[in-house]
């Protein structure tokens, strides 16, 4: 037993040193390197290349500060390409795009006019939340008019606390799939819940249905075979991977797929911050319990996200079909459930408006009563900072929980250091004792509340495709209020003495992780 598990760990160790997430970190390290030297090189016998080099780091440090992105972030790479002009400038150009290149702006922007155009509006539903709540309805109005995603009612709801409950929820929506299934995601590893997923689809490509799978291929990197889409695709499912990643530094792009979504025949829709994989629903231990959230949608709603999935399929393969073969009403043959008001919406880095950073904001600036927030990771800027201390200064009960036990150690660190300002602010933070938690999730007064894949973090606010639903008077308002309560009750809150008290050395390096925050 003894030497299977050495033999285990061993052959583990070694797919990871010779996988593809590690033969491409090499690939680039040393692409980075060589260019390095040469620069260096370069700089140092030629005084007039010394000179370029560093005009050009000028030229590139005005470029950036003429830019309409966030200010933390300018902050970040000017004091990276000032500090070290050469290295500055290769790792700008490396990972400082913050948006997709013209041509492919265009492309996403021809399909995104397609799918608006199956877009149609409930006037009824927004005039009966306008009479209802004004506040309410500026939020909603917000989504339509700045994220292009309408309001719905005739729609059923229900949260899932837990990977492990929403996951019998995912199998038996897509055995009873008749017509078509799509899955977006922006992880997928092996094992038991993609077997038994995966199982489901072949039967069912089989079947006749309409299988599609898009999964984003830094996100599968260290976790997927290369070139999977090729064997699903001989399996009858259709399959595409998000800007393929290749070890050739002036192709990387800085924008990921990081959504989250299930759809079957346009009627059932599910997201949150479950992945395809087995920790996830805790088939397998990660950095203790997982928790993670979802919901599911039934109804009418369901067609924002089956447009945001086309719209990325038809993107990425370069395609064009009948949108409205997929609205829900072609396969919905009796009612939907009404319950609330629910808006899901979709947040893309090509328009410069940043829709879930927003909707957070909103909800934290008309919160009367409390605001409750999930968030695995708080790297925040000083809008989202002052948001929640202003907040919390105004009698407001503000509480966020982060994990107890972390995913990426010097990404938590980094959460770490924004708790003495927020506790100062009188802001409540909890870190949950019994493991990770990777859900994303606020709730507000008993009202609102918004579920779905967008972390309080630069790149998920800034760079990331995310997706998320927001509900009004809804049953899952209830039932993610009910959640937080619970999750309070096994988490541990922190206290001022915690940061007081950590050592010097650990500050210095949060002060330092803080400068260079937008960029991790």
């Amino acid at each position: 037993m003894i030497r299977s598990e050495g033999m285990y760990d061993m052959k583990k160790l070694a797919n990871r040193l010779l996988g593809r997430l590690s033969m491409v970190a090499v690939s680039i390290l040393l692409q980075v390197f060589w260019l390095f030297l040469v620069l260096w090189e370069f700089s140092y016998q030629f005084t007039y290349a010394n000179l370029a080099i560093r005009a050009m780091a000028i030229i590139a440090v005005l470029v950036i500060v003429n830019k309409w992105i966030n200010p933390a972030n300018k902050l970040s790479w000017t004091f990276l390409i000032l500090l070290s002009p050469i290295f500055g400038l290769l790792i700008y150009v490396l990972f400082g795009r913050s948006g997709l290149t013209k041509r492919t702006r265009q492309r996403m922007d021809a399909v995104n006019k397609e799918v608006e155009a199956c877009i149609v509006r409930d006037r009824q539903a927004q005039e009966m939340l306008r009479a209802r709540n004004l506040s309410v309805y500026a939020q909603s109005k917000y989504i339509n008019d700045w994220a292009g995603f309408p309001l719905y009612r005739n729609t059923g709801t229900n949260y899932y606390k837990c990977g492990e409950d929403m996951f019998p929820a995912m199998i038996k929506a897509l055995e009873e799939a008749e017509h078509f299934i799509f899955l977006e995601y922006f992880i997928i590893n092996e094992g038991y819940m993609l077997r038994a997923i995966e199982e489901i689809l072949a039967r069912k490509a089989k079947e006749g249905v309409d299988v599609r799978l898009i999964y984003d291929d830094v996100g599968c990197i260290s976790t997927l075979p290369p070139k999977y889409y090729k064997k699903l695709q001989a399996m009858g499912i259709r399959c595409a991977a998000f800007n393929p990643f290749r070890p050739i530094i002036s192709v990387v792009m800085n924008n990921r797929d990081h959504r989250k979504i299930l759809v079957t025949d346009g009627k059932v829709g599910f997201t949150g911050g479950i992945n395809l994989a087995d920790e996830y629903i805790n088939k397998i231990e990660r950095f203790g319990y997982w928790k993670d959230t979802g919901i599911r949608i039934e109804g009418e709603a369901v067609w924002s996200l089956t447009s945001m999935f086309l719209e990325m399929w038809n993107y990425i393969t370069r395609s064009t079909e009948d949108y409205r073969a997929f609205l829900p009403s072609v396969c919905q043959t009796g009612p939907f459930p009404d319950d609330g008001f629910v808006q899901p919406y979709g947040d893309s880095p090509l328009d410069h408006e940043y829709v879930g950073e927003n909707i957070y904001l909103n909800m934290i600036n008309r919160a009367e009563k409390y605001v409750y927030i999930f968030t695995p990771y708080l790297i925040i800027d000083n809008e989202m900072l002052t948001a929640l201390s202003n907040a919390a200064k105004s009698g407001v009960d503000v509480r966020i929980v982060t994990p107890g036990i972390p995913d990426k150690k010097i990404i938590f660190l980094l959460t770490q250091s924004y708790y003495a300002p927020l506790l100062r602010g009188g802001v409540k933070i909890y870190q949950y004792t019994p493991g990770f938690l990777h859900a994303k999730c606020f709730v507000s007064d008993d009202a609102v509340a918004t579920v779905g894949s967008v972390n309080l973090d630069f790149r998920s606010l800034y760079l990331h495709f995310e997706c998320g639903v927001f509900l009004y008077q809804s049953r899952a308002v209830t039932q993610v209020k009910e959640d937080f309560l619970e999750v309070f009750a096994c988490s541990e809150e922190i206290t001022l003495e915690f940061c007081r008290n950590r050592h010097l050395a650990i500050r210095m390096a949060q002060s330092v992780l803080r400068l260079f925050a937008p960029l991790l």
